[in-house]
């Protein structure tokens, strides 16, 4: 983690086009090996008006990687390896509500996870640990977000709750309005266990949720075209940069170490005792958790 003095380095996580970023210098394409196995793809390196900025493009370049299969571990574990402090999660949404229309941007500051077949944490037997996960963004990220998207006159909205489903297939009609019954804003499938990895590897972490389309709730939905969805995502993908190029700035004048406690959530939440901690597990805990190890 950088400390004081350092600039953050500012990760992003996003979809294909989001790294052809103009103004974007002294890109490398870097393999990050872990020991978790392979990330979705190489991490790109760069600079951004002087930031240092990684990319890593979720379902790899080309998009091979269905959501189910993401290496979420090694991906995050991959970020910080390469020295990211904060990361953005850009994804694709589909809206839960009518006032959340194609092309808006939705700055999420809650989860529910609906997944169940990933590897959710870093930590089992042999070092025990439990974040707490009441607030599962950072808002000091969030808050950089809202900024650019209000500087840059992208339509979004603050605040909202990202229904994380399985996939790959989407929800049935019944289960889409069982989430809007619960309160939910946008539905998607690669945000969790992301974010929860993100806070165990103590790197703070924000969601910009890009609406393609209305979810199967909506009398319209069955007229959607394919063109119509390929339209909004280049569409979005254009918003998605310009975000980029406005928040990476903001994020470098935050000082550091995070003041809502992403950097130190490990403080309190390691229970295994040192003398039962398992060597093997500690040793692939080096990187996301070696600040809270050591201490």
């Amino acid at each position: 983690m950088a400390d004081g003095h350092s600039k953050p380095v500012f990760g992003i996580i996003g979809g294909s086009g989001v790294y052809d970023i103009d103004g974007l210098t002294n890109t490398r394409w870097e393999t990050v090996e872990t020991p978790w196995g392979e990330p979705s793809d190489q991490l790109l390196f760069g600079e951004l008006e002087g930031q240092p900025l990684v990319f890593l493009p979720r379902h790899g370049r080309g998009h091979p990687r269905p959501p189910t299969e993401l290496n979420y571990r090694a991906n995050i574990d991959a970020m910080k390896r390469a020295g990211v402090t904060e990361i953005l999660s850009v994804s694709a949404v589909g809206s839960l509500k009518e006032e959340l229309p194609p092309g808006t941007f939705v700055v999420v500051d809650q989860f529910i996870d609906r997944t169940f077949a990933r590897q959710k944490s870093f930590f089992g037997t042999g070092c025990v640990a439990h974040v707490s996960m009441a607030h599962p963004v950072c808002g000091r990220v969030g808050e950089a977000c809202k900024e650019a998207l209000a500087e840059s006159g992208i339509p979004h909205h603050i605040g909202g709750t990202y229904l994380v489903m399985e996939g790959p297939q989407f929800s049935t009609k019944a289960e889409s309005e069982l989430y809007r019954q619960w309160g939910c804003d946008v539905i998607g499938m690669t945000n969790m266990p992301e974010a929860k990895l993100a806070r165990e590897a103590e790197m703070c972490y924000a969601t910009v949720a890009m609406v393609t389309d209305y979810d199967c709730w909506h009398p319209d939905h069955d007229h959607v075209t394919v063109e119509a969805v390929i339209k909004v995502l280049l569409e979005n993908a254009d918003k998605a940069r310009a975000l980029v190029r406005a928040v990476a700035p903001k994020l470098a004048d935050r000082a550091e170490p995070c003041g809502k406690g992403c950097h130190t959530a490990l403080d309190n939440a390691i229970i295994t005792a040192p003398d039962m901690r398992d060597e093997g597990l500690l040793d692939r805990l080096d990187a996301v958790a070696g600040r809270a190890l050591k201490g």
